[in-house]
């Protein structure tokens, strides 16, 4: 399935300063992975070695967040990766 991903600004850097990609996967593990491919390093900011994702990440397939990899994404769908602030 072929869907756009809205890259968060602390990413952008993988993508080449690019704000908005697009994927192939019938779920968020897979586009996760067609991501990985051409943006080597992107998945592992977001997915803990555990295959989880991790605690300062949210993930959403159009306005829903995905809290397993196995969520399902159909052709045109947008995927946000988000990444939450953080400090003192």
């Amino acid at each position: 399935m072929h869907c756009k991903v809205k890259v968060g600004s602390p990413l952008r850097s993988y993508t080449r300063g690019a704000s908005s990609v697009e994927a192939d996967g019938a779920t968020l593990q897979a586009v996760l992975v067609d991501l990985e491919h051409r943006f080597p390093g992107i998945r592992f900011r977001m997915i803990d070695e555990q295959n989880r994702i991790r605690r300062h990440i949210r993930l959403f397939v159009n306005t829903d967040e995905a809290m397993q990899l196995d969520a399902p994404v159909r052709a045109g769908d947008t995927v946000h990766l988000i990444c939450a602030l953080s400090g003192g």
